[in-house]
């Protein structure tokens, strides 16, 4: 039982630090219902050693419509846009002025709606104090993938599938012979 616990924690860790050796910039939710306003979050890695990002531009696909920010603060944003008003079709915002060192995140929040159910593919260029950039605009497998969000029609919900009724008795039915186990400590259950 001990060596299992050992060896389960070991592969938690490796996935963990597997997990942030591949940062990458995503926008999360990855999924999203298209027609209806919701929080979207970008967020870019300081992956450069000694160097800061301190400018992000984000560059929107036609069908994306931001239509508000959250204050960043430390950061100044500005964007491309054409129209007004109701009629305003943000195309690339870019926040400058940041100083986020490595191994940390540059992260901005924002309210938009997807037009149509597809795939959104966005442009993220990152700006380092050294000078250096990485176009985050890669395909899926490349080392800089753009980040990429789904719109669907529905989000599901509602119902609940037999595998999942299934997987939560088997998990329960296991809890329960573990406290079994731990209240006889090793005498016979009978």
């Amino acid at each position: 039982m001990r060596k299992a616990l050992v060896a389960g924690a070991a592969v938690g860790l490796a996935l963990a630090f597997a997990d942030a050796a591949l940062a990458h910039a995503i926008l999360s939710p990855p999924v999203a219902k298209s027609k209806a306003l919701q929080q979207f979050t970008l967020s870019v890695p300081t992956e450069e050693e000694g160097a800061t990002t301190t400018q992000i531009e984000l560059t929107v696909p036609s069908g994306f419509a931001i239509d508000s920010f959250e204050p960043e603060p430390g950061w100044k944003r500005s964007e491309q846009a054409t129209g007004s008003g109701e009629e305003k079709t943000i195309q690339q915002v870019t926040w400058s002025g940041g100083k986020i060192p490595t191994d940390e995140d540059a992260v901005f929040r924002f309210n938009a709606s997807l037009n149509s159910n597809k795939t959104y593919v966005f442009k993220v260029r990152q700006s380092y104090s050294n000078g250096k950039i990485v176009d985050w605009s890669g395909s899926e497998s490349s080392d800089t993938p753009a980040p990429r969000i789904e719109g669907v029609s529905s989000l599901g919900g509602g119902s609940t599938s037999t595998l999942t009724i299934v997987a939560l008795v088997v998990g329960g039915i296991g809890v329960l012979l573990g406290i079994a186990g731990l209240g006889t400590r090793g005498r016979p259950l009978t």
